[in-house]
């Protein structure tokens, strides 16, 4: 299975700090063992939301809101996409990543959907098969990583 591992934002990731030495040489060093083990596919920091924008969508309707976004707690600072063979196999992994932050910070596990998983709304599979086609178009571009 594939789960997403989402870096909630703080105070700090939301102001631009960059984080110390110390954080990036542990989390480098955590980042090798998930990859030595196959289980890191893609891990990201994400900038603060002062330099993202929100698109809301309304009918047909399309509203772009630039950033920051007021509620820190809910926002995201980075992730890391993982293939595990469980949601306690993930959850392991992540009580063995050092803290991102400085302070108090949360880490969120998310198993992401399958293409099987929409089996129940696409009965002749054309969806299905599309979505493998473009992952795999998408997978030779980037050199293979799926």
């Amino acid at each position: 299975m594939k789960v997403m591992v989402i870096v909630r934002a703080t105070a700090d990731s939301e102001s631009g700090a960059l984080p110390g030495e110390r954080i990036l040489r542990e989390m480098g060093e955590f980042n090798e063992q998930l990859a030595k083990a196959g289980v890191l596919l893609a891990g990201e920091g994400l900038k603060p939301s002062s330099q993202g924008v929100r698109v809301r969508f309304s009918g047909k309707d399309r509203t772009v809101i630039d950033g920051p976004f007021a509620e820190t707690k809910e926002l995201i600072a980075g992730f890391w996409i993982w293939k595990v063979a469980s949601l306690q196999e993930a959850i392991d992994w992540a009580r063995r990543c050092p803290n991102p932050f400085d302070v108090e910070s949360d880490l969120e596990i998310r198993p992401m959907y399958e293409p099987d998983d929409f089996a129940p709304s696409d009965p002749t599979g054309e969806v299905r098969e599309q979505e493998r086609r473009l992952r795999d178009e998408a997978a030779a571009r980037a050199g293979g990583a799926s």
